[in-house]
């Protein structure tokens, strides 16, 4: 169960889907029938078994024919009433169109406003299904709600069983013993300014040849979480960190993640490094894995880096990472400018500002010297023939790319024809909008022509940075599947303890951390557009510039050119008229007027509604400044728009 529709209606997709009634590669929409009399309504998120029957081209009515979890499913919301009840329930998840009615003697003595989990109580079919609080978390107005939102809208664990918490707290330091001595190295950390766990340090030597010679340490983690132990079992189902803007789900206990495995400056910490000398043209000519002690230098963040890039103790790293660079332009890699958010917070603990977040060279420094690490470690363990989860991103599939193509055709752009291309392709279409106003829209569109990168026990290279093996070997504080990684290296390199692997179903692993993975991505952007939703709360009313991200039949998303927000221009927001809807061009056209609004086109918007509580944005175009007729993404305007009857139309 994903949703509901303004009826209440339930709606689901099926969990796999390989019958007729949707598109290729598509799963139908679901209408689930009501439950029997006297059984709880259906819960998002909840599973069942369901017999299917067609009921327009890709829907289906589902009727329940098994329920696949003992306990009724969940329902995070808003509590809307008083503390004796009844009152209502307002879910938090935007898909959710449906209130739930909590009865009295059901609000476990909820204030208004306060965020709750209910369970789905006994339903007679009519009026709201109703449910009963069963946990309080707190007034939905806090400024850091929306991170626990989405920590319990997508299940992200919280807290730590005890045996691994024991387990973490009786951690310590690490004896040199065999480990090789790398103290006397100039090994540094570069990480965000916000940063509390520091996994990788780096360093760099000049060669007389021209090239360098290259030191890449991670933290030793595998020397303190043992194959089968409960730090182990539990980092396992967690999968990976979660990084909010206000707080961190780790995958491991804070003793081991910001303590004895984070390469805090001037403290003796155990590593795995990558020693690894690359030639002037940035091949990597040699690389060898070695078990190490370090002591870093200095803790800097990214801007500290670029502000001393030309100083002696740095210049060899950027120096380095130039070469680097300079190879995997030559590689053809697939560079997608697409900005994150950066969140500042305000001495209240309220949000301040949210704008892109700077990319700087020593953000690529870092990229590219884990890039180089993590190839190194699928080469060695394939040598090996060792087990290994291989992070890999296959091709785009025919049918995004013939999506692609007939958009690109569109603004005047075009695609080497054929299968087989190469991310070099898509690299030079990058580079031919660089700086104009397609860049956008057209970044935009790469992206979703991608295949998801996944992980994998079966290689078929990473099609997007150009290589036939990689895996992920740099942060296994906070990724499963790099810890997995670390303990074949061991192995196969016969580097000492800490190299047992589960081999019982590697697949299983890399199934489930994908999973996590994915899981993580969508909690953390759920929080972000709650975050933007509460700081823009109060801009309802102004207008600001925009530009078109999405074109579809019920309205136009746009992406605020300042803060990089995202929001609905909803049908009834625009000018009235008959929309015809372009699949192929991603274009609404006005029959009577011939207005266009075309995918990356500049839209001055006026913000009509900002819902903190679902994350929603909704604007509407500013009438006053209509948009170009061309369609052509100029961001000119011109002419004016006829007031005629706002009707939709998918033709």
């Amino acid at each position: 169960m994903f949703g509901s529709d303004t009826d209440g209606e339930t709606l689901a997709r099926p969990v796999a889907w390989a019958g007729a009634g949707a598109g290729a590669g598509q799963r139908p929409l679901v209408v689930m029938a009501p439950e029997p009399r006297g059984q709880p309504a259906l819960a998002p998120g909840e599973k069942v078994l369901a017999r299917l029957r067609p009921i327009g081209p890709g829907k289906f009515e589902g009727r329940t024919v098994h329920r696949l979890a003992e306990a009724p499913g969940r329902v995070l919301g808003v509590y809307r009433g008083t503390p004796a009840g009844p009152g209502r329930l307002i879910p938090t998840d935007r898909r959710q169109k449906q209130e739930w009615l909590i009865p009295a003697g059901e609000t476990k003595q909820a204030d208004p406003g306060e965020l709750v989990l209910a369970v789905p109580l006994p339903h007679s079919r009519l009026g709201l299904p109703p449910a009963r609080i069963i946990e309080r978390l707190g007034p939905i107005g806090h400024p850091r709600s929306a991170s626990l939102v989405a920590i319990h809208t997508h299940g992200i664990p919280e807290k730590f069983p005890e045996e691994a918490l024991a387990e973490a707290d009786a951690a310590g330091p690490c004896p040199p013993g065999s480990r090789e001595d790398l103290r006397q190295r100039a090994l540094v950390t570069i990480d965000g300014a916000d940063a509390r766990d520091f996994d990788d340090a780096v360093s760099a030597t000049a060669r007389a040849d021209g090239g360098f010679d290259l030191v890449v340490a991670i933290a030793d983690v595998a020397h303190y979480v043992a194959a089968g132990s409960a730090l182990d079992i539990e980092a396992r189902r967690r999968g990976n960190s979660v990084y909010f803007p206000d707080r961190v789900a780790p995958m491991l206990p804070e003793a081991l993640s910001n303590v004895w495995c984070s390469l805090v400056p001037g403290e003796d910490r155990p590593v795995l490094a990558a020693a690894i000398t690359i030639t002037a043209d940035g091949r990597k000519s040699s690389h060898r894995f070695l078990r190490g002690i370090m002591r870093s230098t200095r803790r800097l963040t990214y801007e500290a880096a670029q502000a001393e890039a030309a100083t002696p103790a740095l210049a060899p790293l950027f120096a380095a990472w130039r070469t680097l660079a300079q190879a995997r332009t030559a590689r053809g890699t697939l560079d997608l400018e697409l900005a994150e958010r950066k969140v500042t917070f305000g001495p209240d603990g309220r949000v301040a500002a949210i704008a892109p977040a700077a990319r700087l060279d020593s953000h690529r420094l870092i990229e590219e010297f884990m890039i180089l690490a993590n190839v190194a470690a699928a080469e060695t363990l394939e040598a090996n023939a060792a087990a290994c989860i291989y992070r890999i991103h296959d091709r785009p599939s025919d049918e995004k790319l013939a999506a692609l193509r007939d958009y690109l055709g569109a603004v005047g752009l075009g695609l080497a024809p054929g299968r087989d291309l190469l991310a070099r392709h898509f690299a030079g279409i990058l580079a031919r909008v660089r700086g104009s106003d397609l860049e956008l829209p057209v970044n935009e569109m790469v992206l979703r022509s991608q295949a998801q990168a996944e992980y994998s026990t079966d290689n078929i290279g990473h099609f997007g940075l150009a290589l036939p093996r990689y895996a992920h070997f740099t942060s296994p504080i906070r990724r499963y599947a790099d810890l997995c990684v670390h303990r074949a290296l061991i192995r196969a390199c016969r580097l000492g303890e800490g190299g047992a692997v589960d081999l019982s179903d590697p697949a299983a692993i890399a199934r489930q951390v994908t999973m996590t993975e994915r899981r993580a991505v969508a909690a953390e952007r759920d929080a972000m557009d709650r975050y933007m939703a509460a700081f823009m709360a109060h801009q309802v009313g102004e207008t600001f510039d925009s530009r078109i991200s999405g074109v579809t039949r019920f309205g136009i998303f746009v992406t605020i050119t300042s803060s990089g927000a995202s929001g609905l221009v909803p049908m009834r927001a625009l000018p009235e008229d008959y929309w015809i809807l372009d699949d192929s061009r991603h274009t609404l056209t006005g029959r009577h007027s011939r207005t266009v609004f075309a995918l990356g086109q500049a839209l001055p918007v006026r913000l009509v509604e900002a819902n903190p509580v679902t994350g929603g944005l909704v604007f509407a175009a500013d009438l006053a400044m209509p948009p170009s007729r061309t369609g052509k993404g100029t961001g000119k305007w011109a002419g004016s728009i006829p007031r005629r009857r706002n009707r939709s139309s998918a033709a």
